[in-house]
């Protein structure tokens, strides 16, 4: 079973990634059971531009090949805000209740609520990037948050053609829907981890 290991410190992504990519018979590792990974700026313009520079960092710094994600929330009323600011949207530091907060006082008033959840992943070996691929999945920002699951946004999210936020939603549909598992199937379509 061929092992990439995850070039993220959050849990929650790995469990998505490892439970999408598990069935296809590919083996997920966390940062944690490699024993971390290196400190990486993400200082790009663009999701692709993250992904790619910490999957081609990590893997050289760690001798294997890994699999980095940057994704995010995009709401159009709000000119594709929080982007890739998602995780930091209320500051260094901030947390997802603190971005949600921010997120809904920004949306006061607004009728034009749709959104976007962007993924673009990135796999690279120690010699270098391998490919990318991108998914993402549309619906609409709720007035307040609901729902005990997922994490980041997925409380105040709705997917198209579902009354549910992902919050809400069973953790196997939030995959079969989302944007990391979108972008997930892509690359599994495009033959990128034939290369692993």
């Amino acid at each position: 079973m061929p092992q990439i290991v995850a070039a993220t410190g959050n849990a929650h992504k790995v469990e998505e990634i490892q439970a999408i990519l598990a069935p296809l018979g590919i083996e997920v590792l966390s940062a944690k059971a490699v024993g971390g990974m290196p400190d990486v700026v993400e200082d790009g313009d663009t999701f692709a531009a993250n992904a790619i520079k910490k999957a081609v960092e990590a893997a050289r710094a760690l001798g294997r090949p890994v699999l980095a994600d940057d994704s995010g929330l995009e709401v159009f009323a709000l000119g594709g805000e929080p982007g890739i600011y998602s995780a930091r949207y209320a500051g260094e530091g901030g947390n997802d209740g603190r971005n949600v907060r921010k997120l809904l006082g920004r949306l006061d008033g607004q009728t034009d609520r749709a959104a976007r959840f962007v993924c673009v992943i990135a796999l690279a070996s120690p010699a270098g990037l391998i490919g990318t691929a991108e998914g993402e999945v549309r619906g609409h920002i709720i007035h307040e948050p609901r729902g005990d699951g997922g994490f980041g946004y997925d409380p105040v999210f709705v997917p198209e053609g579902f009354t549910q936020t992902f919050a809400e939603l069973p953790g196997e549909v939030k995959n079969r829907l989302s944007h990391r598992g979108n972008a997930l199937q892509n690359a599994v379509a495009s033959g990128l981890f034939t290369a692993v």
